[in-house]
């Protein structure tokens, strides 16, 4: 991100717009798409990848953000930091929230992290790919189409 300016501009990235069978060119063009990451500021790298997000940025500038965001129709909740964020009455794990996706559709969508470090988790839930994704694909589509039932 720091070398490039672009989030997930790796092989999350690659793996996330798989996921929602978006292009490239579409996943970075702001009139279609917000990324809005938990905190602004890299956090550092710890012993096994990222560190967490910052705790003091979420509540500091997620809330301002969003609010500039007047045609939301979708808000993908991507992994665990975000999920206690969005969903702070959950208290089940990511898994669990995720497997239960159907209960915030179609407006919201729980996600794990599309990063390679979560190949064991993909693998240990199939259902994923075969329930969730190609109905995640179809909204996506929809909604960047303005085909969607909240245009």
């Amino acid at each position: 991100m720091h070398e490039t300016g672009l989030p997930f501009n790796d092989a999350s990235g690659d793996r996330l717009r798989a996921w929602l069978g978006i292009s490239r060119e579409v996943f970075y063009d702001a009139k279609q798409l917000a990324i809005v990451p938990m905190g602004f500021c890299f956090p550092g790298t710890g012993h096994s990848g990222d560190l967490a997000p910052r705790p003091e940025c979420a509540p500091r500038w997620r809330a301002p953000v969003l609010s500039h965001l007047k045609k939301l129709q979708l808000t993908l909740v991507i992994g665990q930091y975000a999920l206690a964020y969005h969903l702070p009455d959950e208290r089940t794990s990511l898994s669990e929230t995720v497997r239960a996706w159907r209960k915030h559709w179609p407006l919201l969508v729980p996600l794990p992290h599309p990063s390679p470090r979560n190949n064991g988790w993909l693998r240990r839930n199939p259902w994923f790919e075969e329930e969730l994704l190609p109905v995640l694909r179809t909204r996506v589509a929809e909604v960047l189409q303005g085909e969607g039932p909240f245009r």
